[in-house]
């Protein structure tokens, strides 16, 4: 085939098979008579599965999540018989559009999602196909072994995706691709016939052919299509480390065992459903160094990874500054950045042993090579884990550092994932950034260059026409580029839609006929995930933007200044990564509790994103925004905010909530709970009148039911009582004049209705750290229930209220010091976004802290007395997502304290939330995660601390254990206080 430029693009002369008309209604309730799993096909769950994290939108027939093996047969058998096109599911993180079709979806990630077992002898597993790769590993790792593939997405994508795209990642360095680590897999095919497949030797061939039957046929049409193509198979699939384009042909050769279920590896769902699977697993190094190295270009770090290979690294990654420069621009693992050594192209080199010195030895002697080079790299050897662990963000934050930087175009894939013979690195990394030069895309280049495999996204124009086909043109011309080197169109992350029609420039029209047959013997209805990879649809068809996207202007309330106050980029923010689907950290606490897709930032991104554009011709949701499928999925938003620092590309699905319930309760009645709970502050000013009334009036069992029937309250919870006197009745200055100046006590409402003894002993620890303490002159709340209700208008009223009334001290530039990490996020959060432009808002926003931020750099003048306690922290959401926790970190080490900080998440109060009678289960769900077993394994004499008021009610209302606000236990440290008993 010639190679160079073409004059003009072929048309695919293949057309795939559009859906058939299918009655949707009758095979829901099929279905729904048939298995014991979940059947979804509302408006709602089509919408959320219309897209994966491509750049295509194709709406589903249906969902069905089954629950069983069996209701996987029993919905294949139904698809079948009603001629639905069918699609396996994992994580949905696929970029090349596999993951999404006018097809019933199978989603294997909520139920199917176990390791079945872990044989340490024969260092193999037996999964489901939708678990999850770290639980795998975690597993596995008790035994000492591990499964080598490791995609970026490692903590929430499913074996069964790795699968279905021949997924890699650092470590396949080690370990290969994931078709060098399965043995066999439990297979169901479209018109039901059910098999396990692996190597075949010639006995087991024998008695195949022997039994007969369609299992017979489909050995025998393979060894008959072997046949024919195997002289182009062995010509033409280049033997390159990373090659993931096309079905694994050579698998099928004799020469490589007939191994059938190799050759599925990588046939992203079109031919069979996978039901199960048996795994190689490998040694996991029980120690790893990484040894970074600096070169004045990423084109020379491409140059010498051959040399780096020689030396046995377990992985070696590549980024370039391009990455680290747009990292920075968002801010995204400062650290990370700081840590790397001198250079414009980085190599991210680990070593792996027994023993740290074995691993560090490896290290030390490529090292010594380097030395001794003309011009040798800048060198960091990195032994701590944790360290290797920030350095290692740098290079997986790679797709979130470069979709949606700061003042620049956003990128998209379509040519992320090229793959190269090592040798030739440096010569296609040159030639790429020309080609990139000569169509004006500007890209970061980073990937797997111990393999050659090259990841970027590149700002295409995906919504013009003039657009979209010069990206078409520039994706023939990378096609041709990349084949010419040695290449592969995919090193990673497969074909899909985006690069399927590019088969044929890579293999040539007799190999694509030949993937065509392959199917067909596989999957002879045409149902298996039609239009992706073979007879594809074009790279310019379903997509998720086109020239029919027009999003409808918004009036928002609130100022998305990171999207230029436009919504609808606002809405484009969400990549589909699917890093909110992770079991650890904060983000998407209700989607740890359900598992539900719907539940997870990217689910709720989806819906948002289908709301806004449901005036399109293929619109799901059609509403706007009193659309009931984006209300549901954001009632079991906690805004715990993990999503503003957790996800990659920063979604910020609290503010988003805050929007769209503003503008639904506009056409909507505001539940009773909304105006109890949102002006919790109004309430609680009345109540402090005649504290002891309210309190027996709440606490009287017959009332307090009829009003928790009637506001909607669990009736497992009962209301906190409200303190004798407030913490601004009781508050007295002591100081007229302090050393260190003035400082601003902010009287939440929580801490001043309800635990006024948290503040006392803040204004103590204050006053003796030398500062005068006072307190606004009147009663003033940040707001912050009224944004979970949408109620805008009166959180906006609440904040100028507030900078009014500070105004003196603002402008005196006097700190103030919040006790509530949910307060001060509002100052930090909220505020510059509903009073955008008023520079009081930016003092209030400079000039406010947590009580440890203020303290932590006056440690040594403290003359703080040691504890010597045990103490279990849990920080609230905010404090661990857009505030700094470290503060607080360090002021309780200062005091003596041994600090136990489990990976709690969120304690799933999240202010009202854990109080309403509807979302009470997955509030305790939340908790019961981690955070209540950790305090119930607490000894007794342990302290408790949480800054959190709603943290602290969950623990004293589940567990009955005292809960500590860090205030008072730094009182405790005072030396005139000593430690109460």
């Amino acid at each position: 085939m010639a190679r160079g430029r073409r004059a003009e693009l072929p048309r695919m002369t293949a057309t795939p098979t559009r859906a058939p008309q299918v009655d949707a209604m009758a095979l829901a309730r099929a279905l729904r008579e048939r298995i014991a799993g979940e059947v979804r096909f509302d408006d709602g769950s089509r919408a959320l599965y219309a897209t994966d994290a491509s750049n295509y939108r194709q709406v589903p027939i249906g969902v069905v999540i089954p629950r069983t093996v069996d209701d996987v047969i029993a919905t294949v058998d139904l698809c079948r018989q009603y001629r639905a096109p069918i699609l396996s599911r994992g994580g949905g993180t696929s970029l090349c559009g596999q993951c999404c079709n006018v097809a019933v979806v199978i989603d294997f990630s909520k139920y199917l999602n176990q390791v079945l077992e872990i044989d340490a002898e024969g260092a193999t597993a037996r999964v489901q196909p939708g678990v999850v790769l770290d639980d795998l590993r975690r597993q596995a790792a008790q035994v000492g072994l591990t499964f080598a593939p490791d995609p970026a997405t490692h903590n929430h994508n499913t074996l069964g995706g790795m699968l279905g795209n021949n997924s890699c990642g650092p470590h396949s360095v080690m370990g290969g691709e994931t078709v060098h680590n399965v043995i066999e897999l439990d297979i169901l095919t479209s018109d039901g016939i059910r098999m396990t497949v692996g190597a075949t030797d010639e006995d087991s061939w024998r008695r195949i052919q022997a039994e007969g039957g369609r299992k017979a046929e489909i050995y025998r049409r393979l060894r008959e299509l072997v046949e024919r193509h195997g002289e182009e198979i062995r010509a033409r699939f280049p033997p390159i480390p990373r090659r993931v384009s096309g079905f694994n042909l050579p698998r099928l050769l004799p020469e490589n065992g007939f191994d059938l279920a190799k050759a599925l590896v990588g046939t992203e769902g079109t031919c069979v459903v996978v039901l199960e699977a048996r795994l190689r697993l490998l040694p996991n190094p029980r120690e790893r160094v990484l040894l970074v190295l600096g070169y004045d270009s990423v084109y020379e770090a491409g140059d010498h990874v051959p040399e780096v290979m020689r030396a046995g690294p377990i992985a070696l990654e590549g980024v370039d500054d391009r990455l680290v420069h747009d990292m920075t621009a968002m801010d995204l693992h400062p650290r990370g950045v700081q840590l790397l050594p001198d250079g414009h192209g980085w190599l991210l080199a680990e070593f792996g042993g027994d023993t740290v010195e074995a691993a560090c030895a490896a290290a030390q002697r490529l090292m010594d090579q380097l030395r001794s080079a003309e011009r040798p790299p800048a060198m960091k050897l990195v032994q701590d884990p944790q360290v290797q662990a920030v350095l290692w963000k740098v290079r997986e934050s790679g797709l979130g550092a470069t979709a949606h930087v700061p003042n620049a175009p956003i990128t998209w894939e379509g040519w992320e994932d090229a793959s190269v013979p090592p040798e030739r690195l440096g010569e296609y990394l040159r030639k790429l950034r020309a080609l990139f030069d000569r169509y004006g895309y500007g890209c970061d280049l980073y990937g797997h260059f111990g393999q050659g495999c090259v990841h970027t996204r590149i700002d295409f124009d995906l919504v013009t026409a003039p657009g979209i086909a010069k990206f078409r043109r520039f994706i023939h011309e990378a096609a041709e580029q990349v084949t010419a080197v040695g290449g592969s169109i995919s090193g990673e992350h497969g074909d899909g839609q985006s690069k399927a029609e590019l088969l044929e420039i890579m293999y040539g029209p007799r190999l694509v006929q030949a993937f065509e047959d392959f199917k067909d013997i596989w999957d002879p209805l045409g149902l298996m995930n039609p239009g992706k990879v073979v007879r594809p649809y074009r790279a310019d068809e379903n997509l998720r933007l086109g020239t029919s996207y027009d999003p409808p202007p918004v009036e928002t309330v609130m100022h998305f200044a990171g999207d230029a106050s436009d919504f609808g980029r606002t809405m484009l923010r969400c990549v589909g990564v699917g890093e909110c689907r992770k079991h650890d950290g904060t983000m998407c606490p209700s989607y740890k509790a359900t598992g539900e897709e719907m539940h997870a930032t990217r689910g709720r991104a989806r819906l948002l994103f289908e709301m806004l554009n449901g005036n399109r011709t293929e619109g799901v949701l059609r509403q706007g925004w009193q659309e009931p499928a984006v209300k549901e999925a954001l009632d079991l938003c906690l805004s715990c905010k993990g999503c503003k620092k957790e996800c990659p590309v920063k979604v910020d699905m609290a503010s988003y909530k805050a929007e769209f319930l503003f503008h639904y309760f506009r056409k909507h009645r505001r539940p009773l709970a909304a105006h109890v709970f949102g002006h919790i502050d109004r309430w609680a000013r009345w109540a402090s009148v005649a504290p002891g009334l309210a309190n027996a009036l709440m606490q009287s069992p017959p009332l307090a039911r009829l009003a928790q029937r009637v506001i909607g309250i669990a009736p497992q919870r009962r209301l906190p009582a409200f303190a004798r006197q407030t913490f601004r009745a009781g508050f007295r200055p002591r100081a007229a004049k302090a050393p260190r100046g003035d400082v601003l006590l902010w009287p939440d409402t929580f801490n001043n209705h309800f635990h006024p003894q948290v503040a006392h002993a803040a204004a103590r620890v204050l006053e003796h750290a030398g500062y005068r303490v006072r307190i606004p002159g009147q009663p003033l709340c940040c707001g912050r229930p009224l944004y979970e209700f949408g109620m805008l208008d009166a959180a906006r009223a609440h904040l100028q209220r507030t900078v009014d009334a500070l105004d003196a001290d603002l402008r005196a530039g006097t700190p103030v010091v919040v006790l509530e990490p949910a307060c001060l996020s509002v100052f930090k959060e909220e505020l510059p976004m509903m009073l955008p432009g008023q520079q009081q808002a930016h003092r209030l926003r400079a000039q406010s802290f947590l009580l440890a931020d203020l303290l932590q750099p006056h440690l040594e003048a403290l003359d703080l007395a040691p504890l010597g306690r045990p103490a279990l922290v849990h920080a609230h959401c905010h404090a661990k997502t857009v505030l700094d926790f470290a503060s607080s970190g360090k002021l309780m080490s200062a005091i003596g304290l041994d600090v136990h900080m489990p990976d709690t998440g969120c304690c799933g109060m999240a202010g009202s939330f854990g109080f309403e009678e509807r979302k009470y289960d997955v509030s305790i769900a939340c908790a019961e995660r981690r955070l209540l077993p950790a305090v119930r394994d607490t000894a007794p004499d342990h302290l408790l601390i949480a800054d959190g008021f709603s943290c602290r009610e969950q623990i004293v209302q589940c567990t009955g254990r005292d809960v500590q606000h860090l205030a008072e236990v730094l009182l405790r440290a005072l030396p005139d206080q000593g430690e109460s008993p």
